[in-house]
């Protein structure tokens, strides 16, 4: 987990040849608000454990998480906070598994099939998985899951997709469109961000931000507004900060009695995320640092040494209405 007065930021990239694996600590809340996990059977290792696979050549950490998720469960997941990533070796190879806390996109959902990988999936409440747990890394991430907020809103900072060189770019600056490598990294965006449920879009008043997130927004039917907070030449990382802050329904002021999955919040829980879900925001590499570090300072935390993004890339903040739950950079 992460040290105190900091953030859960992923891992350095895994050295080259590292086999990389993805899963989730699926759970629903009971009624009574109190959260049950959902433990697979592999007759094969004749184990109980979370649903977990192998990321796909090609394939980004976050798509394989869910794949394997609905695979190994027949549900259909959306992702919350980031919880640990653990390093082992396996067969003399490096392997690296990242893990997130999860929850089904609806209560219902299809019923499970029995199959050859897992035969058996059960809900249990906390102590009754920990007791079901067949490894110690297992102990470790619902330890994780159960010490922080059971729900959290994803707030996603995109920096847009390359745009050409602006010194060769002869009309004004806010007109500078995609190049054929940024219209793939909105594209690619555009398949990957949803993993977080369906979000609000937000950008900036520029055709390169826009057209980052536009490919999303036409995809999930998202309404996409632009905002002179985010935009460059417009804004202060003061007003930028404010205005995220805002849009996510934060206040950025830490405070005792945030919920966690030992004491779940109030309200409806079927859904195990607020009902007004994530917010994207798309901007500029000026404007994403300071929102970043800015973010972190206003929630009491420490922030990342490196806060940028290059191009097409997004940081990912799962908050509360007080906390800073966990920070993530894709």
């Amino acid at each position: 987990m992460s040290e105190p007065g900091s953030v859960l930021v992923p891992r350095g990239a895994p050295e080259p040849g590292t086999v990389r694996a993805a899963g989730g600590v699926l759970w629903r809340a009971r009624p009574d608000g109190e959260p049950e996990l959902a433990l697979i059977h592999r007759p094969r290792h004749d184990d109980w454990t979370f649903p977990k696979g192998h990321v796909d050549r090609g394939e980004h950490v976050l798509r394989a998480a869910v794949r394997e998720i609905f695979e190994e469960t027949g549900i259909v997941p959306v992702l919350g906070r980031r919880l640990l990533s653990f390093d082992y070796t396996v067969r003399d190879r490096p392997k690296r598994v990242d893990w997130w806390s999860a929850s089904p996109v609806a209560s219902g959902g299809p019923a499970f099939v029995p199959n050859d990988e897992v035969d058996v999936l059960e809900w249990l409440p906390l102590d009754e998985a920990e007791r079901r747990l067949s490894y110690p890394l297992d102990h470790d991430l619902l330890h994780a899951f159960a010490g922080g907020p059971l729900r959290t809103r994803a707030v996603i900072v995109v920096r847009h997709g390359s745009a050409g060189e602006k010194k060769a770019w002869r009309e004004p600056d806010e007109l500078r469109p995609l190049d054929e490598r940024g219209r793939a990294e909105a594209a690619a965006l555009a398949s990957m961000l949803p993993v977080f449920g369906p979000a609000r879009v937000v950008s900036s008043a520029t055709a390169r931000c826009v057209a980052t997130v536009l490919p999303y927004a036409r995809r999930t039917r998202a309404d996409l507004a632009t905002d002179a907070a985010f935009t460059v030449g417009e804004t202060s990382p003061e007003r930028a900060l404010d205005r995220l802050l805002e849009l996510s329904g934060a206040t950025g002021s830490p405070a005792a009695g945030s919920a966690t999955a030992g004491s779940a919040a109030t309200g409806s829980a079927t859904a195990g995320s607020p009902a007004d879900g994530p917010l994207i925001v798309c901007t500029h590499g000026e404007v994403v640092s300071g929102l970043i570090t800015g973010l972190c300072r206003r929630f009491g935390e420490k922030p990342p040494e490196d806060a940028s993004l290059r191009k097409g890339e997004f940081w990912v903040a799962h908050l509360t209405g007080d906390t800073l739950a966990a920070l993530e950079r894709h």
